[in-house]
Parts: C-alpha cells; structure tokens; sequence
C-alpha cells in the first residue's frame, strides 16, 4: 500500500543517533517519522542490552541503559516524533521522493532518510554470554563503556586484533591482570599494537586458546551469578583448563546493520556506511548516516547522540535548500 503524503523525514533505526536526530528534526518542525525497529533490530540500540551507564554527560550517579533510552525516546516525542516498532525491509533510493517498504508491505514516501541503525558487536556464542551481558554480571564488549567496574580484579580479553590489544591495554588502569585469549599463535594486530600489549607486565596471555563455557557463582551484595571464571579449551589438543577472572571482555569485532543498504550506498570493507567528511551526508543528497552504522571508531553514546544532532541539522539544511 502506497501513501500519497510525502513526509520530510524518515528516521531507521533508534539507539542515541536515531532518538537525538528525531528529536532535533521535531524541533525543526520536520515531523519526523521514527521506525525504531523490533527483534533482531533492538529498538533503543546496544543501550537496552547495557545495565549501567556510568559515563553518559548529566547522569552523575549512572543511569540504566534501558532507562536512558527511555528517557532519550520520550523527549523526542515529546516535540512531535512519531514512532512505529516496525523494521524497514526494502529502501529506494534511486528516485524522488525516496521510498522505504515496511515488513508488512506498507511504502512511505519521504524527501530525506536518516539512517540510525546502529552496530552490533559480535559475540562468542556461547551459553550464558548475552545473559551476564544484559544484567552487567561480568562481560562486556566495551572496555571504554565498562572498564571502571573492574578495579583490583583478574579480566580476560577475547581477540587477536587491534581491538582487543587496545581493550586490553585500557583494561589494565584498573584491572589487576588482564588475560588476552586468542585461538591462534599468529594475530591481526598490527605490530606496534601488539608490541605494546606484550610490553604491558599486567597482561598475560593464552594463545591457543577459545573459551569453552563462561564459569559464574553468586556474588555479593546481591548474590546473583557472575563471572567468576573461565574453562579454555585448547584448539590443536582439546585440553581443558580453567582460569579465574571476573571479567570477561569479548573483542572480535563489530558488525554495523547495513544489510538492507548493500548495493545502494557505498561502504567501506567492513561495512560500515560511508559519509562525506565532517558530515552525517552520503553519496546521495538527502540520504544521511549517524552514530555506529557509520562510526568504527568510537562507537560511544554520546558520540552517537551528537552524530544524530548532526544529522538533523544536515537534514534541515538539505530541505532549506530543496525549497522545502
């Protein structure tokens, strides 16, 4: 079913980008119209799957991730956002006005599109790991988001590369060790990387190595289960053995949701959508990209919030000029 009206914006996707570009454009009075997405396309963004957010501007006693997404949602409807908790499943970007197809068939005329549909970080795939994640029970995939909470205890870093050198290597302002574990002898990492790991006395290493299970027992003062340690298994002779730590920090990549862009928007090899520098602008006027979709650096909150601020703007801007 095609609608004949003709909105100024479409927003796909939510998380701090897509809630901060809606709320800017509602300001605009561009009326934005937000699909915030549903599983496996997590409305709210990586956010909704983070218990504390300790470093989030204006939050001096730490805010829940949910919560803050909550609150980042509410005042964007508050000037007039409207929101639908539905997936975008095809996009036209050859013609105007743009078109973008929800699941159910419903197509949307719009004049501009701004993309906020995030990234996600890859896991293991192993029992309990998205569990002690969402309840911030002791794995993270954000050293620079979660580090502060494990001063003066034993943490592992999953990864051989770039990535997973610099998690570690952060790790170790408050960690008493950190265990870099990698399932082969060689790394990725760049050479200067990885010689500033292995020039680090608090890291230790086991090469070789892939976690098996994620080991947990109550902690205090709730009692609830946490890491509380590890079982590797060799990957050449299947041995077991069991390491303790309390953190456990998987580094092995991010994957940006840009799925329903391939072929329409150039990206890099990674796939990470690609903008014009110093600007939320794509390679075609009118289509614009905010926070991790785009972002490989530093895929933090508030860089993603101010990425949707930008975005908005660069909306604004671009419907001045169409006469709009």
């Amino acid at each position: 079913m095609l609608l004949n009206i003709i909105l100024d914006v479409v927003i796909i996707g939510s998380g701090p980008a897509g809630w901060t570009a809606a709320l800017y454009a509602a300001r605009a009075n561009l009326n934005p119209l937000v699909f915030e997405g549903t599983s496996p396309n997590l409305p709210g963004g990586q956010l909704m799957i983070t218990s504390e957010v300790e470093n989030y501007p204006g939050f001096p006693e730490g805010i829940l991730g949910p919560e803050l997404m909550a609150l980042f949602k509410k005042q964007a409807e508050r000037f007039g956002a409207k929101v639908r908790t539905e997936n975008i499943a095809k996009v036209d970007f050859s013609k105007h006005p743009f078109t973008v197809t929800t699941d159910d068939g419903e197509v949307i005329q719009t004049r501009t599109v701004i993309i906020s549909t995030g990234a996600n970080a890859k896991l293991l795939g192993i029992k309990k790991e998205k569990e002690l994640m969402a309840q911030g029970a002791g794995v993270s995939a954000c050293a620079t988001c979660d580090g502060a909470f494990y001063k003066n205890v034993d943490v592992a870093v999953v990864g051989g590369g770039d990535t997973a050198m610099e998690e570690a290597n952060f790790l170790t302002r408050f960690a008493k060790s950190v265990t870099i574990i990698h399932r082969r002898e060689e790394f990725r990492a760049s050479k200067v990387m990885l010689e500033r790991a292995k020039s680090n006395s608090k890291i230790k290493w086991e090469l070789g190595n892939e976690v098996e299970e994620i080991l947990t027992s109550p902690r205090p003062p709730l009692n609830r289960e946490a890491v509380s340690g590890l079982r590797l298994k060799n990957t050449i002779t299947g041995h077991l053995k069991e390491i303790p730590v309390e953190g456990l920090f998987v580094a092995i990549g991010h994957q940006p949701n840009t799925q329903l862009f391939k072929g329409i928007l150039p990206m890099n090899e990674t796939g990470y959508l690609q903008t014009t520098k110093n600007s939320t602008k794509t390679e075609i006027p009118g289509i614009f990209a905010c926070g991790d979709v785009q972002d490989s650096v530093y895929r933090q909150a508030v860089t993603a919030a101010g990425s949707g601020c930008m975005a908005a703007i660069d909306c604004e801007r671009f419907l001045e000029s169409e006469g709009h």
